[in-house]
């Protein structure tokens, strides 16, 4: 997997991208810490106010983002964000109003939601070779799970020898670190598409391309099952731990590593897996692990317990998620990569809108086995909506026709107006073959 890093143009988006989680981690731990100093016994309906309003940034900004990105280089775009980024992080220091928190966050999400497509789509374009992006897929999500595990504990020693102010220097030396990292390489061209569209236009093609691909819209459906795993796991790990167990904050943070060393398990393997597998099949078996995930929780009574099962869960976690760029890749020209990936970040993150605040309202409300039986319940449905929704046998190659094409359109050529190629939704393919 490592060998990827050879390509210097790869390497130093990596680099950009370990750094930048590194600084986003920092500023996690120290946000806990300015909502306390500010709310007190409070702290945590500020920080799921916060919560909540990246989400909604995650789910708005990001189409329109990309659509208003088109004209404007991609890399003088993503140094842009990271600046703000990095000026963003710089004034959380110095709120003194909980009103100021929400805003800067507002900024810092959003500058988040149009940086983080945009980055992606660079990477397929990067790495053509299919087999070097699964293993750059996989190297991704590695970094997201050893983010989770080494920023919080890099936050712990710094705190060692300094207050929680610094943490947000840590922050913005990563989003600088970021930025000069994307401007010390040379993004491959793009071709831009000779007819330009309005931004609206441009902000919903992404998302019809995704409802017109069959495989696309199964993976709509399987967002939906990670987030209601995930958001189980996130929001509800502490009530488990440290209020049904009356264990340790320790012990809490040992149930997130179990679940971030199963997600970095699957990470591993997964290069190879997809080798013999198909993207549809071992997507679909993670996401059936994500459900049994589910029902095995509902007989934990111990720590002991929990760890396996949040284990498992971090497998399915990273499975479900991490081939998802190839299937992105495979269904988008290289112009509309932005839309597409714009599209798949703000569809999964509005999946996470809704689970989020029903795990916890659930937990809080019913307790926890009615809210596991109704998060496996909604999973299974979105599960069984996804085998239906992606077609089991995909051809390489579609054989359709074109009745509305002059006879010398260059598209039709010596192939007839019927013929067959690789289908992708375009202009000239707006609609998926029956």
């Amino acid at each position: 997997m490592l060998d990827i890093l050879k390509h210097r143009t790869y390497r130093h988006l990596f680099l950009a991208q370990v750094v930048a989680l590194l600084g986003t981690g920092l500023a996690t731990v120290a946000l806990s810490m300015v909502a306390f100093d500010l709310a007190g016994d409070d702290a945590g309906r500020v920080l799921g106010t916060a919560m909540a309003i990246k989400m909604v940034a995650y789910v708005l900004i990001a189409p329109f983002a990309s659509a208003l990105a088109d004209n404007v280089p991609r890399r003088i775009m993503l140094v842009a964000l990271d600046l703000v980024r990095a000026a963003t992080a710089l004034a959380l220091p110095f709120v003194t109003e909980i009103w100021e928190v929400y805003l800067l966050i507002a900024v810092l999400q959003s500058a988040s939601a149009a940086f983080t497509p945009i980055f992606q789509s660079t990477i397929p374009d990067t790495l053509p070779n299919e087999a070097d992006y699964t293993k750059a897929l996989s190297l991704s999500r590695l970094a997201y799970d050893l983010e989770n595990l080494v920023s919080p504990a890099l936050a712990a020693m710094l705190l060692l020898f300094t207050s929680w102010p610094a943490l947000f220097s840590g922050t913005v030396i990563g989003f600088i670190a970021s930025a000069l990292l994307v401007t010390s390489v040379v993004f491959p061209a793009v071709i831009k598409p000779q007819q330009r569209k309005g931004v609206y236009a441009r902000a919903w093609h992404g998302f019809q391309i995704f409802t017109a691909t069959p495989r696309l819209r199964g993976v709509m459906a399987l967002n939906l099952v990670v987030s209601l795993a995930g958001a189980m796991v996130i929001i509800n790990t502490v009530v488990l731990v440290q209020g049904q167990f009356d264990l340790t904050e320790q012990h809490t943070a040992m149930a997130f590593a179990a679940f971030g060393g199963g997600s970095m398990l699957a990470a591993l393997a997964l290069p190879a897996l997809l080798q013999r597998w198909q993207d549809r099949r071992v997507m679909l078996t993670a996401a059936a692990m994500l459900i049994a995930g589910l029902v095995m929780a509902l007989a934990v009574t111990s720590l002991g317990w929990l760890l396996p099962v949040w284990a498992w869960l971090g497998v399915g976690f990273s499975a479900a998620q991490t081939p998802i760029g190839r299937l992105l890749t495979r269904s988008a020209h290289g112009e509309d990569r932005p839309a597409v990936f714009a599209a798949q970040f703000s569809l999964s993150h509005a999946g996470w809108l809704i689970a989020y605040p029903l795990s916890g309202w659930l937990g809080s409300v019913a307790g926890m086995h009615i809210t596991l039986l109704v998060l496996t319940a909604l999973a299974l449905f979105a599960f069984v909506a996804a085998i239906k929704l992606w077609p089991a046998h995909e051809p390489n190659e579609l054989p359709h026709q074109h009745t509305d094409l002059a006879e010398d359109h260059t598209h039709i050529g010596a192939t007839g107006r019927e013929h067959a190629h690789p289908y992708i939704i375009d202009s000239l393919h707006p609609k998926w073959p029956n």
